[in-house]
């Protein structure tokens, strides 16, 4: 039976890179003799211009009847001056909420073909594999208040950071799942020394850890975490953190890397389908250049082909596929090298199609 697939490509870059997305399962299709039915959506800026918004009731729909969804990016200066519960942004927080999406999984992989890409020295981000478990659907991206507010005569504004206690036991919980089928090391980041919010997190994160007396689990203040992130980022198994701090961390992480083109995200949902996509945004500036990195989708639909649907000789032969035309030395603008052979957005894709249809080359790396 076809696992039908929710595609919502969204704004900017996003249209780019999910189209090549589309091309590597359809090749994982050929190769493997699997069945993908592919139904579109609108979300974000494109939504608002044709629907008046951001995330209209049919794409909800859309994504609900499907076995899993494929996002590419919302946004861009064309909807800045939208009031706020118009803007693209919030099409992407309500269908967090609207599918559960309690969970976002960002993994950051040391690739050694990518090695002079990266900021920081080989020694120091070689072998780095971590996995970022961000909170997803509370904290001050939904707490209430939220607004501008005149106080004593003199303007202000209120954002409020709102947890429930069974919203960290949920989080918390997967991390510890995954850290057991890792390293089986948790480290739990929050800011305790300050705010009540995270006093609760560090309490949660201890009562977990009982359940599971094999994972080691470690207590990080946020400001030390971003600092550990590049002085020693080697030390981290799993790190599972509230929302904001998610945000803020894993975006650093990705930079470990050398370009944000290439992480690709999951977010796991309580009662619906997961849904994928890369952490980058919508890239406005590049939109329509056919120099976009189309990596960080392509390894998203890996994710999914993994997570969703439990094909994981599938994944990864699209890993490996990605593995191979790197160490072949092909690069998209993004990432820096001086040898390095600089290819599109579209011949990065009939690269790692033709990788992926090659028997022998998708099996190992």
């Amino acid at each position: 039976m076809a696992k039908k697939i929710a595609v919502l490509p969204g704004d900017g870059i996003g249209k780019e890179v999910t189209a090549g997305a589309l091309q590597i399962l359809q090749a994982v299709g050929e190769r493997f003799g699997r069945q993908f039915e592919f139904s579109y959506g609108k979300i974000g800026g494109e939504a608002y211009d044709a629907t008046g918004s951001p995330l209209p009731e049919e794409t909800v729909s859309l994504c609900k009847e499907s076995d899993a969804v494929l996002l590419g990016a919302v946004g861009g200066p064309k909807w800045d001056q939208l009031p706020v519960h118009l803007r693209p942004e919030q099409g992407l927080l309500k269908i967090r909420k609207e599918l559960n999406l309690f969970a976002n999984l960002r993994p950051t992989t040391f690739y050694k073909s990518l090695a002079d890409s990266s900021p920081l020295r080989p020694e120091v981000i070689e072998d780095v594999d971590m996995l970022m478990v961000r909170e997803l659907t509370g904290g001050l991206y939904f707490g209430k208040p939220s607004e501008r507010l005149n106080r004593n005569g003199k303007e202000a504004a209120v954002d409020t950071l709102f947890y429930q206690r069974e919203e960290m036991e949920r989080v918390i919980e997967t991390a510890f799942k995954l850290a057991r089928k890792r390293k089986k090391k948790v480290t739990s980041v929050d800011k305790a020394n300050v705010l009540e919010s995270s006093r609760m997190w560090r309490e949660v994160a201890e009562e977990i850890a009982k359940k599971f007396p094999d994972v080691e689990l470690q207590h990080m203040l946020v400001d030390n975490a971003a600092m550990q992130l590049i002085k020693n980022p080697k030390q981290f198994d799993v790190i599972v953190t509230e929302n904001m701090f998610g945000d803020i961390l894993s975006d650093e992480a990705s930079v470990l890397t050398g370009s944000l083109g290439m992480l690709p995200s999951a977010s796991l949902s309580l009662t619906g389908p997961y849904l994928y996509e890369p952490i980058h945004g919508s890239a406005p500036d590049i939109q329509g250049k056919n120099i976009a990195n189309p990596i960080a989708m392509i390894l998203s639909a890996a994710m999914m082909l993994r997570l969703s649907f439990g094909l994981e000789d599938e994944a990864k032969a699209v890993e490996n596929a990605v593995n191979h035309v790197l160490n072949a030395g092909y690069r998209t603008k993004d990432l820096v090298s001086s040898d390095a052979k600089i290819i599109t957005t579209t011949e990065m894709v009939e690269k790692i199609k033709a990788a992926l249809l090659d028997h022998e080359l998708s099996l190992s790396i």
